[in-house]
C-alpha cells in the first residue's frame, strides 16, 4: 500500500500589496527609535534579501477558515472524490481565524470543524482537527495522514495549510513586509499505484530556539502594550535554518533509500529566497553535488510568505502549470522541506 497525493488545490487572495505600498509606513527599531535609512532604502534591501516584490492579503470579509475551504474545494474536485468519503480533515495554521479589525485569535471551534461545516460533510466519522506546528504544519499534516492511513485508521485525508498573517503583523516592524495570506490543500489516500511518500523526518528544537518566533509588542511604544504581533529574530532563524534543515533533508532522503540524483524538485517553505537557496545548496553539498538549475520552484516573489500555505500552494501551482519552466511528472522524486516556529523542521520524500 502506497500513500499518494491524488488532488491539490490552492486559494490565492485577490488583494495585492506591493513593496512600494510600504513607502509611507513608519518603520521603527525594536526599541522604538527611528531607522537611519529612508523607507525606499529599507524596501530595496528587503527585496534583495527575501526576493519578495509583492504579497497577497485576504479580503476583509474572509478568514483563514474560508481560505482553507476554498482550497479544499479545489483539491476535492481535482481528486474527483465524494467529500463524504474523507476520513480526516487536518488543518495546519498558527493563529486561527483573526477577523479583520480585531486583535483576537478565534480557534473555537477548530478551523478543521469550520472547513468540514463549509464543505457540508455530514459523515460524523470524518474527524476534523487542527495542527499547530509553525510553518512546517502542512508537511507535518502529511506525515500524520500517512501514519493514520498506514495504521488502518483512515483511508483518505484532506490536509490543509491556511493562514492570514496580514492580521497579526506589526506595521512598524519591517519584517511585516515578509508575511502574507493564502491556503493550499491536498487529498492524501491509500493507493495501489507506485510511488507516494517514501520517507520523512521531523525535529523540534526548543531550548533558546523556542523564542526565535514569538508574539510580542509593537515597535511603536504608543500602541497598546497588551496587543501582540508576530515577531522574529531573523538572523538567528537564518543561521538555525542553514545548519539544521539540510541535515534533516539528508536524514529524510537517506531513510527513503533514494539517490540524490533522482531528486527532481525541492518544494521548500517560501520564507526567504536567499535563505532557501542556501539551504538547498548546502543539502546537495552534503552529497558532494551541486544543486541543479530549476530544482527549487519559487512563488515568494509574488505571494510572499504565507507560512503553512506556502508549500501546498507552490505544489498546486507547479502541478497545474502556473509557474513558468516548472513541472512535475509521474515517477519524479520530489522533496518537501520546512522550518518554522517551535523551532520545528521537517522533510518528506515523495515519488509522483
Amino acid at each position: 500500500m502506497n500513500i499518494k497525493i491524488t488532488g491539490t488545490g490552492s486559494y490565492i487572495p485577490s488583494v495585492v500589496e506591493k513593496n512600494e505600498d510600504f513607502t509611507q509606513h513608519e518603520f521603527l527599531n525594536e526599541d522604538g527609535s527611528q531607522f537611519n535609512h529612508e523607507n525606499e532604502v529599507i524596501i530595496e534591501k528587503f527585496k534583495a534579501i527575501t526576493g519578495i516584490g509583492e504579497r497577497r492579503y485576504a479580503k476583509d470579509e474572509l478568514n483563514a477558515s474560508h481560505l482553507a475551504f476554498y482550497a479544499a474545494e479545489k483539491a476535492i474536485t481535482d481528486a474527483n472524490i465524494d467529500p463524504e468519503t474523507i476520513d480526516q480533515i487536518i488543518v495546519a495554521h498558527n493563529f486561527g481565524d483573526v477577523k479583520h479589525g480585531t486583535v483576537q485569535s478565534d480557534m473555537l471551534p477548530s478551523l478543521a470543524s469550520r472547513v468540514k461545516n463549509l464543505l457540508c460533510i455530514k459523515n460524523p466519522k470524518c474527524v476534523a482537527y487542527d495542527l499547530i506546528y509553525g510553518c512546517p504544519g502542512w508537511v507535518q499534516g502529511m506525515i500524520q495522514a500517512e501514519a493514520f492511513i498506514k495504521a488502518g485508521m483512515a483511508k483518505r485525508c484532506l490536509v490543509i495549510g491556511a493562514e492570514t498573517l496580514s492580521r497579526v503583523v506589526d506595521r512598524h516592524d519591517r519584517d511585516s513586509m515578509i508575511f502574507s495570506d493564502g491556503a493550499g490543500a491536498t487529498i492524501v489516500e491509500a493507493s495501489e499505484k507506485e510511488g507516494g511518500i517514501l520517507g520523512h523526518a521531523s525535529a523540534s528544537y526548543t531550548d533558546e530556539e523556542a523564542g526565535y518566533l514569538y508574539f510580542g509588542q509593537s515597535n511603536n511604544k504608543d500602541v497598546c502594550r497588551n496587543t501582540r504581533f508576530i515577531k522574529m529574530q531573523g538572523r538567528k532563524i537564518y543561521e538555525f535554518a542553514l545548519t539544521r534543515v539540510p541535515q534533516a533533508m539528508k536524514e529524510c532522503l537517506d531513510s527513503s533509500n533514494v539517490s540524490i540524483d533522482r531528486v527532481k524538485k525541492i518544494f521548500i517553505h517560501q520564507a526567504n529566497e536567499k535563505m532557501d537557496e542556501a539551504i538547498v545548496k548546502r543539502f546537495f553539498r552534503l552529497y558532494k553535488k551541486q544543486a541543479p538549475d530549476g530544482v527549487m520552484p519559487m512563488n515568494i516573489h509574488k505571494l510572499g510568505n504565507s507560512s503553512v500555505a506556502t508549500i501546498p500552494t507552490l505544489l498546486d501551482m507547479v502541478k497545474h502549470g502556473i509557474i513558468d519552466d516548472q513541472e512535475i511528472n509521474a515517477g519524479d522524486v520530489i522533496m518537501f522541506a520546512s522550518v518554522g516556529a517551535g523551532m520545528n523542521i521537517n522533510a518528506v520524500v515523495y515519488e509522483c
